[in-house]
């Protein structure tokens, strides 16, 4: 063979291996991609975070604050499925319901806990739950101002009764909703159009609603539980028009979270043969009575951004500490639930529950006075404080502070050296001092040489800060600072 000849086939051999060489470097690269891609939030990452992160929409059956607590539908159920899950729940708050799906798939959340029409659509997106309760979809349209002077045939005549009669109107309703689907699909049914107005995705049902009260807008579609009970605030609704047979309402899950999927179900169908699971729908979408006094109330979220009739002594005192005031009312609503008169077995007393030698000691006279009262929990709270400058954490030195607010300052002292001796970091309260304080109930924790203050009932503080602080998650999601 030539010279020549030779050093061709060695170059074309060079360049099928530099070829071989990169086509295997981009095979590796794009495995790797593959694999970040399809890293799942299954069933054992949830257990492994201890938290189940739940996307839901801010409304006044699903999940809402009045008069210092986080309720709604949803959030009631997602609490007992947190806990039959042994993990945490973090209520994620989609502002836009048209993104619920995307933050799903896009991993923000772990499930959809929203009232969601299944639809076949909606199927190649998420999967669906076991149906929570069956429903139907109705018309929601305003009764004349004069309603109630109006002769019945005359009422009658102003209304419709059927949903043909719509063809040629309008009706208003969110983008990507089942709502709009159905809408299209009575079009299709009747041989004929009726309009759509949409609507922005932000807007609840709740408020939808509200706007036809008020003439913004004509007529909307709504779940007939849903229409029902604003029926009963406001009696000028008429819904009693459907526009839908009985459809299933579900909860949604990814595609690739199978086992957080058969997770759900199964809590489903044990819960489903529990009193408590139609108790909690009918205080939602039955109880009229409980609805009409909440919606009424200047402490329900969505009327006005008020957690407490002491929200601006709150806010004032809130200062000298130099406290996020919403944090400082999770913390009396912990003590008292905004009730200025109660007391303890213990004699603690007033919205910030002092005892009389402490009160006596910060000047507060009177406990059940609102004012007296949390200017001095306030004051304590910031002599507490100063004893914990070791702790350079400013959320864990809090922590540590509603924790001797709670059980006394003495007792978590000696939380925290049998921390030291456990070779755990003594100014960390999560995850360390907090676990060294629920042992201090047992003999051989609080008999131990280096306890000087002895026994405490650990679960206390331990279950106050932590509940402290989930409550004030809950605050910021409805109350602007």
């Amino acid at each position: 063979m030539k010279t020549g000849a030779v050093s061709n086939t060695y170059s074309k051999l060079f360049y099928i291996v530099l070829i071989l060489f990169f086509a295997c470097e981009k095979e590796l690269e794009q495995s790797e991609e593959v694999v970040l891609f399809e890293e799942t939030r299954d069933l054992n990452q949830i257990k492994a975070s201890g938290t189940l992160k739940a996307l839901t929409v801010y409304s006044g059956t699903t999940y809402y604050l009045y008069k210092g607590r986080p309720m709604g539908y949803e959030f009631e159920l997602l609490e007992r499925f947190a806990r039959y899950l042994e993990v945490d729940l973090k209520m994620i708050v989609v502002n836009n319901l048209d993104e619920l799906f995307e933050k799903l798939n896009s991993g923000e959340g772990d499930i959809i806990a929203h009232g969601l029409t299944v639809t076949s659509n909606r199927k190649e997106a998420v999967s669906f739950t076991d149906h929570l309760y069956l429903t139907k979809q109705v018309l929601v349209q305003k009764k004349p101002d004069n309603w109630r002077s109006l002769s019945w045939g005359k009422l009658k005549k102003s209304l419709v009764h059927d949903p043909i009669d719509l063809l040629g109107d309008t009706i208003s309703v969110r983008n990507m909703t089942s709502y709009k689907e159905r809408v299209n699909n009575l079009s299709e049914e009747l041989g004929g159009t009726i309009h759509i107005d949409v609507l922005p995705g932000e807007l609840s049902t709740d408020e939808i609603i509200e706007k036809v009260v008020n003439g913004d807008i004509k007529y909307t579609i709504a779940d007939n539980n849903i229409a029902n009970i604003m029926s009963t605030y406001y009696p000028v609704l008429d819904v009693k028009v459907p526009v839908s047979f009985s459809q299933r309402i579900a909860w949604a899950t990814r595609h690739d979270s199978e086992d957080l999927l058969n997770a759900v179900n199964d809590w489903l169908n044990q819960i489903k043969r529990k009193a408590d699971f139609n108790v909690i729908y009918n205080k939602y979408f039955k109880n009229k009575k409980y609805f009409r006094r909440r919606v009424k109330s200047n402490f329900y979220s969505l009327n006005k951004q008020q957690i407490s009739p002491y929200d601006d002594l709150i806010k004032t005192y809130s200062k000298s500490i130099n406290w996020d005031w919403r944090l400082v009312a999770s913390q009396v609503y912990q003590e008292s639930k905004f009730d200025p008169r109660v007391s303890s077995w213990a004699k603690a007393s007033g919205l910030m529950q002092l005892m009389p030698n402490t009160a006596k000691e910060l000047g507060v006279t009177n406990r059940s006075d609102p004012e007296q009262s949390i200017r001095g929990g306030t004051k304590y709270l910031k002599q507490i404080w100063k004893n914990f400058e070791s702790v350079t954490d400013s959320i864990q030195r809090i922590k540590f502070t509603m924790a001797s607010y709670n059980c006394g300052q003495y007792h978590v002292f000696d939380a925290q050296k049998l921390a030291a001796i456990e070779g755990l970091d003594k100014n960390v309260w999560d995850d360390n001092v907090e676990n060294i304080i629920l042992k201090l109930s047992q003999p051989e924790y609080y008999n131990h040489p280096g306890v000087k203050y002895g026994y405490v009932r650990g679960l206390e503080p331990y279950n106050y800060v932590k509940q402290i602080f989930e409550r004030y998650q809950h605050y910021i999601q409805f109350v602007s600072e």
